[in-house]
């Protein structure tokens, strides 16, 4: 911003200095030679009247004339001609002063007497015009120096503060709602740090509330979970084999739930988004998922299988809860809304540093008016919460990938996040590719 604001008034000012200077320079270069061909007459004035001066009482001027008064009214450099009929009627000619290279030359009619011619050598008006010339462009040239300094300075001054006021809502974006003190002297820039004062409090206190009720709902939670907990050990201390088996897998879900559960409360209890990420083997983080859900498309009659694009592992840089609940939500939309086999195929998008899961099924798909608003909150083509898909692309933003519909018919979704390597773990590059 600053070097844009520098930049403009520059170009300002130069073009200001360069439209102004051009003009003055021509007219000064003009002056300087109006105001040579004026000297040049006002001293032909006063040698006509020093001649007139001479003149005998018939208006004539005598054979010889006094020109050492004359040569006072000369200009540096200069030469007087004279030309004039004496009494007799005999023509005379008088040259007072040097010989002038390239001159420039003012001349005066006597009328019957003669004519006088004054002239003042070229070179010495030329020397006079540069001078000008020289102070002009020197005038122009400070003008503009003087223009940059104040561009710079007032650059200085209207970026500076912008950019701690954009520097202070990063902050905000990160969770630092500490009120600043600061202020610029700019009314303007100074209004906006108050709304952020006041908006910082405003979240705080929001967030605040909000933390607590996330505490308070997950100890509800937490004290459920531990009470169904206590009647599925029960249950799998049971004679029945088939009523141990269920049990057990009961316990399962019970963990997985109280995990994520967890893993929600520390997000929302965190300042910032917690550091959760690490290398994830996205088949077997997929695979308890798989596993669960297959069970109830088999109630149903149909069928939910996952595929793997590449035989070796592949491995994204995600938060594993994140991931999961993220592809929970898809395969129970694909369940509840869907039709046929489901389809979850996990792959890299076209090479770049991109793991690539997709969710599919045979069922009718999106409507045209259901895909502009689908992954909004709180909004639901077939009478659902309109929750789960905002939440899933959430969780997948959070992680700094992407979520969308990839295909309206047969509707299939594609959640996008960075791939890790296998060494290092560390993602190969931030994710960026895939237009939406």
């Amino acid at each position: 911003m600053r070097r844009r604001i520098l930049l403009s008034t520059v170009a300002v000012v130069t073009i200001t200095g360069l439209l102004l200077g051009i003009p003055l320079t021509f007219y000064a270069w003009r002056w300087v030679d109006d105001t040579a061909r004026n000297d040049l007459q006002h001293r032909l004035q006063r040698v006509s009247s020093e001649l007139i001066a001479q003149e005998d009482t018939d208006g004539r001027l005598p054979a010889e004339i006094k020109v050492e008064s004359l040569k006072l009214i000369l200009p540096e450099g200069g030469r007087l001609t004279l030309d004039y009929p004496d009494p007799q009627g005999r023509l005379h000619h008088i040259e007072v002063g040097e010989p002038c290279h390239n001159p420039i030359t003012e001349s005066m009619s006597l009328g019957t007497t003669g004519q006088i011619r004054l002239q003042q050598s070229r070179d010495r008006l030329r020397d006079q015009q540069w001078q000008v010339l020289t102070i002009v462009s020197t005038m122009v040239a400070l003008s503009i120096a003087a223009g940059i300094v104040v561009a710079a300075m007032t650059a200085s001054r209207l970026a500076d503060p912008v950019l701690a006021v954009a520097g202070r809502a990063e902050r905000i974006a990160r969770g630092d709602f500490r009120p600043d003190p600061a202020r610029h002297g700019i009314t303007e820039l100074d209004r906006v740090s108050d709304v952020l004062d006041a908006v910082t409090l405003e979240i705080a206190d929001r967030l605040h509330r909000e933390r607590q009720i996330v505490g308070e709902v997950s100890h509800q939670l937490r004290s459920r979970l531990t009470a169904v907990r206590i009647r599925l050990d029960e249950l799998s201390m049971h004679p029945d084999p088939d009523v141990v088996t269920e049990a057990d897998a009961a316990l399962d879900q019970v963990d997985r739930l109280t995990s994520a559960l967890t893993d929600m409360v520390a997000a929302a209890r965190a300042a910032t988004p917690p550091g959760t990420r690490s290398s994830v083997d996205v088949e077997k983080e997929l695979r308890p998922l798989i596993a669960d859900f297959g069970a109830l498309y088999t109630r149903v009659g149909r069928r939910l299988v996952l595929r793997v694009a590449d035989g070796e592992p592949i491995l994204a840089w995600v938060t594993p809860a994140r991931l999961r609940e993220t592809v929970a939500v898809l395969i129970d939309n694909a369940l509840q809304h869907g039709d046929g086999t489901a389809r979850i195929t996990v792959g890299r998008a076209g090479g770049t540093p991109t793991v690539l899961v997709t969710v599919t099924d045979e069922g009718p798909g999106v409507s045209d008016s259901d895909a502009q608003k689908i992954f909004e909150r709180g909004y639901s083509g077939a009478g659902g919460t309109g929750v789960g898909l905002a939440l899933a692309r959430a969780f997948v933003e959070a992680d700094g990938g992407r979520l969308q519909l990839q295909n309206r018919r047969p509707p299939t979704f594609a959640v996008f996040v960075p791939a890790a390597t296998p060494d290092s773990g560390e993602p190969k590059a931030e994710f960026s590719s895939e237009p939406r």
